[in-house]
């Protein structure tokens, strides 16, 4: 199947069916007291959940005073995985969950990070505030406008932290970025652009052999359209359009946050997306090559381009009237002002200074207590969820899309 078959008729199906969610409805609880350890359950012990996020909350565990006391996945290896991990940490083995629900119903869970497909993504958040909890959440937010402006609706009514899995927005490099261009060290910002290249597709390190009997096939599917059981789909679902929106989803949202995040822009105007298989043409469904234009009301274009076939020439930067962040070695941005001749341009290639900032984790650790906003709230989320959904409305729809800030609604331009 082609990336173009995942047509107009899948997409509108996909946003109704979200809509028609059973919901969960529990009880709210509060986090425990500043003295008191809090308890956090991991929902989705694949590769990230267990190599990134586990990982991280157990780094700050004895400093933020929490442990992983729960863990729910459908596949039977990674959940025991995880299980055994925190038995190896906390002397103490977490509680093993296939169904979600059931770990949202442990009284003594205060906070879940959600680590699970794309497409459960929304409908967990939304039943974790539904039961009480914080949550951890990682990017995309959700797959579609529907489930978005749910989702999103549903956090700020409540009063539970949300952290999004938009990472970079933490480091001390890209804040360093933020305060030259909040502080007009390059003038008016014109454009963004990221080239991310590979030889390979991400999604083509997951794929492995996995015995049906060894998942719960309908769980994982959760609202997406039954189908017999298929192993590449289940463990390289990265590679599928069915559960994910591949590179616009998984690779640019990290860079519009970041554009987000370094400019002060909240939602793009409009965009135009192509997308298209060029060098791996294989049974799996996701683009191996995009390219997204993006303008926004505050007055220059964002470009995202990716390409799976040859790894040459990626980099990240940032243009205004007076110099440039070149940012292709994300750990040290520098500035230069050659390419303008503005009286006011930066003089000299420098290193962009770093601003020290909390681990994106610790900072969402150190808020369950205070009840402070974390780094990347609900709104920030919703913005980045928004960018690249529209972009890939645009690919679907093959015209460019427009986002109705008012009405929260795509429309043909």
């Amino acid at each position: 199947m082609s990336s173009q078959s995942f047509s107009r008729r899948r997409f509108m199906k996909q946003s109704s069916l979200a809509a028609t969610m059973p919901l969960f409805t529990v009880i709210p609880q509060s986090v425990q007291g500043a003295n008191d350890r809090i308890e956090i359950g991991i929902i989705g012990c694949g590769s990230r959940g267990q190599n990134a996020l586990m990982q991280e909350i157990h780094q700050f565990s004895s400093e933020e005073n929490v442990a992983i006391t729960a863990v729910c996945d459908v596949w039977r290896q990674h959940r025991e995985s995880a299980a055994q991990k925190t038995l190896d940490w906390y002397d103490a083995k977490a509680k093993e969950f296939v169904q979600y629900r059931e770990l949202l119903e442990l009284p003594t869970i205060d906070a879940v990070a959600i680590a699970t497909p794309d497409h459960l993504h929304a409908t967990i958040l939304y039943d974790a505030i539904e039961a009480g909890k914080d949550a951890y959440c990682e990017k995309p937010l959700a797959r579609n406008l529907t489930e978005l402006n749910r989702v999103v609706d549903r956090v700020k009514k409540s009063d539970r932290v949300v952290q999004l899995g938009t990472q970079l927005r933490s480091w001390p490099s890209f804040s360093g970025c933020r305060k030259a261009v909040q502080e007009g060290l390059l003038g008016p910002i014109i454009k963004a652009a990221q080239v991310r290249n590979s030889y390979e597709p991400y999604w083509n390190r997951f794929a492995r052999p996995l015995q049906e009997s060894d998942t719960d096939w309908k769980t994982f599917l959760g609202h997406v359209e039954y189908r017999p059981f298929d192993s590449d789909q289940h463990t390289a679902w990265y590679g599928y359009r069915d559960f994910t929106d591949g590179s616009i989803s998984n690779l640019m949202c990290h860079f519009i946050d970041l554009v987000h995040y370094i400019t002060g822009a909240k939602y793009p105007r409009c965009a135009a997306t192509l997308c298209g298989n060029y060098a791996w043409k294989n049974q799996r469904t996701c683009p191996d090559s995009v390219h997204t234009l993006l303008e926004y009301p505050e007055g220059f274009m964002v470009s995202y381009t990716s390409s799976f076939g040859n790894g040459f020439g990626n980099y990240t930067r940032f243009w205004g009237t007076k110099g440039m962040i070149d940012a292709a070695n994300w750990r040290e941005p520098f500035m230069t002002g050659e390419g303008t001749d503005d009286p006011e341009r930066i003089k000299e290639k420098q290193r962009v200074p770093d601003v020290e900032t909390t681990p994106h984790m610790q900072n969402w650790l150190q808020c369950l207590r205070s009840r402070e906003q974390p780094n990347a709230d609900i709104d920030a989320g919703d913005q980045h969820a928004v960018a690249c959904l529209l972009a890939d409305a645009a690919n679907i729809e093959e015209r460019k899309m427009i986002f109705d800030p008012d009405e929260r609604t795509f429309r043909p331009a």
